[in-house]
């Protein structure tokens, strides 16, 4: 366990704030090239948040086929460490899409703040090995779901979807998850964090646990799967806003994600491709990367029963309202 994400130059994509994200100093991960479309019109340029994660792998392949380019859109990738994190930028006019959890477009639904989610994006998987999961390492002591009461548990983004499912399968295993010590670490960090003995256990999405299991680690549960079967990982969202004043805006890049996503479902190593090359990582690391489903459809997201286990175990007052909250883009 001591080969480090460092040693396979994974930290250098580690996931930014995207306070200030409009700073011309920031690098884009990935962005369209050219000025034109085929039909030789000018493209317009989007800034989209994303984690530098597997999954925008989807994305990255998307973007180098030149699918954004067949709607006139040029892309620019910018990466952030969750969706909350990007709620601000988005809101502030700094990037015009978000790709993220959905627990963020949640809370600013009740703060009245006009955040919508038009468009799933991936979703996990409903049995079988799961796109992310709680790690720990071997000699951790950490076997079960009820072995994580009382212990450090790292999230990319305390508050969201990743915390709230681990309590519910901690409580569902018999443990008392009011005990774990939740403790927010970008994905790219968890093994050094783990290693360091800084927290106990972590919840990381491949490639990270990935690496993290086959150096020996404990894969100890995935969340997702354990509470709500198939539950969206990413969504798409924006703000009503941007929906109302640049209507022409969303449903082009709606159109062009949904020919993203169903691209991505369609052409696996040209998104393990986009992995390895984006994430920096060796082929075979992305070819044996879960992948999760890629959809556009919003239809079994399971967003309300999220919305709805969040009431429960407190971390919101009230369920949003979920008719303005979500408003699909065919």
């Amino acid at each position: 366990m001591k080969k480090t994400l460092t040693a396979l130059g994974l930290v250098a994509v580690a996931a930014l704030a995207l306070a200030g994200c409009s700073d011309s100093a920031a690098t884009p991960a990935n962005t369209s090239s050219g000025s034109a479309d085929a039909g030789g019109g000018e493209l317009r340029d989007v800034r989209v948040a994303a984690l530098p994660i597997a999954e925008t792998g989807a994305l990255w392949a998307a973007i180098d086929a030149g699918i954004f380019e067949e709607h006139g859109l040029a892309v620019e990738v910018v990466p952030a460490q969750g969706g909350a994190q990007a709620i601000p930028a988005l809101l502030s006019g700094d990037i015009d899409f978000a790709i993220g959890q959905p627990m963020g477009p949640i809370r600013a639904d009740l703060q009245d703040l006009g955040v919508v989610i038009f468009g799933n994006y991936a979703s996990s998987l409903a049995s079988g090995d799961d796109v992310n999961s709680v790690v720990a390492l071997a000699d951790s002591g950490i076997a079960s779901p009820a072995d994580l009461a009382g212990k450090r548990v790292s999230v990319n983004s305390i508050g969201a979807a990743g915390d709230l499912t681990i309590r519910k399968a901690v409580d569902d295993a018999g443990g008392d998850s009011s005990t774990i010590e939740f403790i927010e670490v970008a994905f790219p960090d968890v093994q050094a964090q783990l290693e360091a003995g800084n927290i106990d256990a972590g919840w990381v999405p491949d490639p990270f646990r990935g690496l993290i299991v086959s150096g020996g680690g404990v894969d100890v549960v995935s969340p997702y799967q354990a509470t709500i079967p198939g539950l969206t990982v990413l969504t798409n969202f924006t703000t009503q806003e941007k929906m109302d004043s640049d209507p022409e805006l969303v449903a082009d890049y709606a159109a062009a994600m949904k020919d993203a996503l169903a691209y991505a479902t369609e052409n696996e190593d040209a998104v393990r491709a986009a992995i390895a090359s984006n994430l920096e990582i060796p082929d075979a690391a992305a070819a044996g990367i879960t992948l999760p489903n890629f959809t556009f459809d919003l239809g079994d997201a399971g967003i309300e029963d999220l919305g709805a286990l969040a009431v429960e175990y407190g971390y919101i007052d009230a369920e949003p309202d979920f008719a303005t909250l979500i408003q699909p883009q065919q």
